[in-house]
């Protein structure tokens, strides 16, 4: 695997995960595009590690359990807002103001 195209896809997919984040509000959209951003930064990881090391390699693992985790308790918060609102939109959501 070639470290130039492995890069510019990473940077591709990390664009579209910012992009997303920015543009869209539902919740559940925002949470596929910061899983994608995360995925865009593991493939980076891969393509330096074959270049640099195993190291890279070892990261991937903690971002994955670090995604896992994150997934998790988005998820959970996800269901806990749509019980209380009947809606993710973000826009709408100010559950956090005193």
């Amino acid at each position: 695997m070639l470290l130039g195209p492995s890069l510019t896809v990473s940077l591709i997919l990390f664009s579209i995960g910012v992009a997303g984040v920015l543009i869209r509000r539902n919740a559940i959209i925002v949470f596929m595009c910061i899983e994608l951003m995360l995925n865009a930064v593991n493939l980076s990881f891969i393509a330096l590690a074959q270049q640099l090391g195993r190291e890279g390699q070892v990261i991937v693992f903690f971002v994955m359990a670090v995604a896992a985790a994150e997934a998790t308790v988005g998820l959970a918060i996800m269901i806990a807002i749509y019980r209380h609102k009947n809606s993710l939109n973000v826009t709408e959501l100010n559950l956090l103001r005193g």
